[in-house]
């Protein structure tokens, strides 16, 4: 039997035969670094997978066009030029996508913090879901408001208003980042062409139903939906805008207008904003939405 001092040379071994034989080499060009500055092996702790992102790492050794390869990494969030070993990913690969993919999952099952709605000024309110779980597994429960919210946002919200904005957690509480850049921009855009809009409300446990019940609640005519997408391997903060006039439950889904991939790496929060203010000014002068809409 080995010895524990003995496994964790042979570890280390191990592993610098690895950094010998696959270099990474990022934007940077540093050989045997990840993104061209921290080294692969360490006398202390392993690396943070997740302080390089994939578009400033490259592992395909003896490249044609090295350059080429990096430049074309740019262009993309695919995952071009992970190389492998034998017939899997190679190992810093595999540690990545395994990285991204719980931060996918924290965006999914965390709550938005209360302190944050404080700051964005947001007033709370929640889905007839009771928990995550249920959230997860019963969409149309989350198509609904619950009773105490529908009595709070009735009070406190703006009612027979020309606009209302929400924003709604979905399936990531991540893309929560974006509000503070959106929110904005859409309130200074609508204010220039004269509409002033009321209070925000935060929906949590959001389906995309929700507007409809909440247009209904309030009598509205456009209600613009703020709602965490569905995270993936690329990013977990794009968020998605469903726009639509006069919503109702009894209404297809082919009368919203979305605008989606909003994040930094995506279409911008504030760049988002603008657009969707002046999407929502159409909508109120042409009445319709969605593919009756003709952008």
């Amino acid at each position: 039997m080995y010895s524990e001092d003995e496994i964790k040379q042979l570890v280390q071994d191990v592993l610098a035969r690895y950094a010998e034989d696959s270099p990474v080499v990022g934007a940077g060009g540093g050989q045997g670094t990840v993104g061209g500055g921290s080294p692969i092996v360490d006398t202390g702790e392993a690396p943070d997978v997740s302080a390089v992102a994939t578009k400033d790492e490259f592992y395909v050794p003896h490249p044609a066009n090295r350059q080429g390869y990096l430049d074309m990494k740019q262009t993309t969030v695919a995952r071009i030029g992970v190389w492998r070993a034998g017939a899997r990913y190679n190992t810093w690969s595999m540690l990545h996508a395994r990285a991204d993919h719980a931060t996918a999952q924290d965006a999914v099952f965390t709550d938005v913090a209360p302190e944050f709605l404080k700051a964005q000024g947001l007033i709370d309110g929640q889905t007839e879901c009771t928990s995550r779980d249920e959230f997860l597994t019963r969409p149309d429960l989350g198509r609904k408001l619950n009773e105490e919210t529908r009595a709070k946002f009735k009070a406190e919200l703006r009612s027979s208003a020309p606009v209302t904005v929400m924003v709604g957690d979905g399936l990531s509480s991540s893309a929560m980042v974006n509000v503070p850049d959106i929110l904005p921009a859409i309130v200074q855009g609508l204010k220039s062409s004269g509409i002033e809009i009321g209070p925000v409300p935060f929906v949590k446990y959001c389906r995309v139903g929700a507007m409809d019940d909440l247009g209904s609640l309030l009598d509205t005519d456009v209600v613009c939906l703020l709602i965490g997408e569905r995270p993936g391997l690329a990013t977990s903060e794009s968020m998605s805008a469903y726009t639509a006039y006069r919503p109702s439950a009894d209404k297809p889904e082919s009368w919203r207008t979305v605008v989606s991939n909003i994040y930094r790496g995506g279409t911008p929060p504030t760049e988002a904003g603008a657009y969707l203010a002046t999407l929502i000014k159409r909508m109120l002068d042409e009445k319709v939405s969605g593919v009756d809409l003709r952008l």
